[in-house]
């Protein structure tokens, strides 16, 4: 077995990145460092260290156990690389995602710059009026009635 290896074929090897194209682009992009610098795809890796892979919102973190030269069944990754990941990144991954439906006419198209506009400013005051701490009192007639008719908003409807 080898004393070290690339650095993006590794990665591939212990399942990080489905391809190891996915792991050349991270590498390139600035997604993966060692020691807080980062790492071009050829750099060589040897057991002991530790790599930061930002995936999204997340920075996963590995130590390498061993190196391997070959794609890893799923089961044996283990032995090979330790996940280091805090479960504060881990809690990233289940994050509630807020969305905001806005009922619009069939082929009436892409928003204009003006329509994105009215729906921020429609967010807004509706997120402000969620929490029942910083607004006990919020009603729809908070919502500007050209925003409200805009999207379809009216009091009897659930948000």
């Amino acid at each position: 077995m080898a004393d070290t290896e690339r650095i993006d074929k590794f990665l591939w090897a212990i399942r990080v990145f489905k391809t190891r194209t996915e792991a050349t682009d991270a590498c390139k992009g600035g997604k993966v460092k060692i020691g807080g610098a980062n790492v071009k795809p050829s750099r060589p890796v040897k057991a002991g260290e530790t790599i930061e892979i930002r995936k999204g919102a997340v920075v996963y973190t590995y130590r390498i156990r061993q190196i391997t030269t070959h794609r890893l069944g799923a089961k044996l990754v283990p032995d090979y690389a330790e996940n280091l990941t805090p479960q504060a990144e881990l809690d990233k991954l289940r994050a509630p995602v807020e969305t905001f439906f806005v009922r619009r006419d069939r082929g009436a198209g892409r928003p204009t710059k003006k329509d994105r506009r009215a729906m921020e400013d429609a967010w807004e005051t509706l997120d402000r009026g969620v929490s029942q701490e910083s607004a006990p009192d919020f009603s729809f007639e908070d919502i500007p009635d050209d925003i409200a008719e805009r999207f379809g908003l009216s009091p009897d409807e659930d948000l």
